[in-house]
């Protein structure tokens, strides 16, 4: 690789002479911003075969490892609140990732984090260092960061970044968190109707038989079946295979498009969990358009990132249809009525927003305002769940204890009317 000569400023205003690696002048001017200095002179040094060669060797690529591996978000998250400060603290691109890599403590995203480094060293922009590796660095972040670097605002670009993950990550513990006491009694529930039905209903089979002495009423006779078929027929493996089978077979279908547009839909229209389904794509999608455009990304490329990231597919087609309308000339609002998906406030909202120039402000005010009654919503489930948790498998006990005690009760019966 050629070899330039330079002098240039630090940030103080001090000469500095160096010499640094890159394909081209305009490269080399670029490399030499990015270790924070000021070039004022840049001149091409030409090296003898066995030296270029030797620079070559110690220049060559090694293999990534570990650069397709995903990256959890809150320490991506935790990536971009620090990378803001430092930015903001005034320091160079290129040194604030070197300080990164340092001190993170996950091994893999250090080595990405270094990796990204490696990319501005070589004369790409952070936008382009983070677009190459998309397991890491979503569509949204590339997009925003790319926003930000033209704006020459990056640092705040990245804190807004860190601020639309941070509540994104709010919104989904909320929804898991609400859902893990459900699953937690129905799991212990599930597993002491098992044991009941394995090991303690067997047990009265005989017994009952023997004490009534002739047919069985149907209640016991059911719960007997069920009993015998539980522990002797491997019921107990179906029962567990089948929401794991469910849950694998959901998956699949998940695989092709088609297959997403129709779960989408059959989960929007479900009672009570439908609405909340609903409005948590609502909040998703609204708070990352109006992310994207508070960032400087153009309405077009912001709704085109927004669709893919949307995680619905009934609301990716709606964006597409209102992407196409604005190519054409019609405002946001209009398409978005027409679509019949979403509440008519948030057409009236966004309309607003258009006359004001406040797209961008009302979009996330609709997303903290959605944000709000998914809260109200999950408190309400949880309030209804209870209950109808406690009914339900009540309702299963007074069964099985019915199937053990009516024998008794018809041989009590048939000794008093003796």
């Amino acid at each position: 690789m050629p070899l330039f000569e330079y002098i240039a400023l630090d940030s103080e205003g001090v000469e500095v002479k160096d010499q640094i690696e890159a394909l081209s002048e305009k490269e080399a001017i670029s490399r030499i911003r990015n270790l924070g200095f000021f070039p004022t002179k840049v001149k091409s040094k030409t090296l003898g075969k066995a030296a270029a060669a030797k620079q070559m060797a110690a220049r060559k690529p090694k293999a990534r490892r570990g650069a397709r591996a995903g990256v959890k978000t809150k320490y991506v998250t935790e990536f971009c609140r620090q990378l803001s400060t430092l930015q903001d603290a005034g320091l160079p691109i290129l040194r604030s990732l070197r300080i990164l890599e340092e001190q993170t403590k996950l091994k893999h995203f250090q080595r990405i984090i270094g990796y990204v480094a490696d990319e501005i060293e070589g004369g790409s922009t952070l936008s382009e260092a983070f677009g190459k590796f998309p397991r890491a660095f979503d569509k949204l972040m590339v997009n925003m960061v790319a926003a930000g670097e033209t704006g020459g605002v990056l640092d705040l670009i990245l804190a807004r970044v860190a601020d639309f993950k941070e509540k994104a990550m709010k919104l989904q513990a909320r929804v898991k968190s609400a859902m893990v006491y459900p699953v937690v009694v129905l799991l212990a529930a599930f597993g002491i109707l098992i044991g009941l039905m394995t090991f303690v209903i067997p047990q009265f089979e005989s017994v009952l038989a023997e004490m009534v002495g002739g047919e069985l009423n149907k209640i016991t006779t059911t719960v007997l079946a069920i009993s015998h078929w539980i522990a002797h027929d491997f019921g107990w493996l179906i029962l567990m295979g089948v929401p794991m089978g469910l849950k694998f077979l959901v998956k699949l279908i998940r695989l092709c498009k088609p297959g997403r547009v129709v779960l989408d839909h059959i989960n929007l229209r479900l009672p009570i969990i439908g609405s909340l389904v609903g409005k948590v794509a609502v909040t998703r999608w609204t708070r990352t358009l109006g992310t994207l455009i508070s960032a400087g990304v153009p309405i077009l490329d912001a709704i085109d990132v927004t669709r893919e990231t949307s995680g619905n597919e009934v609301y990716a087609k709606m964006l597409g249809n209102i992407h196409n309308s604005i190519r054409q000339g019609d405002p946001f609002a209009a398409p978005l009525k027409n679509s019949k998906i979403v509440d008519g406030i948030i057409g009236n909202m966004i309309a607003v927003g258009e006359e004001t120039g406040d797209l961008d402000k009302m979009l996330l005010k609709i997303a903290d305002n959605y944000d709000e009654q998914v809260d109200v919503m999950v408190g309400s489930l949880m309030s209804l769940l209870e209950p109808v948790m406690i009914v339900v498998l009540g309702g299963i006990v007074m069964v099985i204890v019915m199937a053990v005690f009516l024998p008794m009760i018809q041989v009590i019966t048939g000794l008093s009317s003796q």
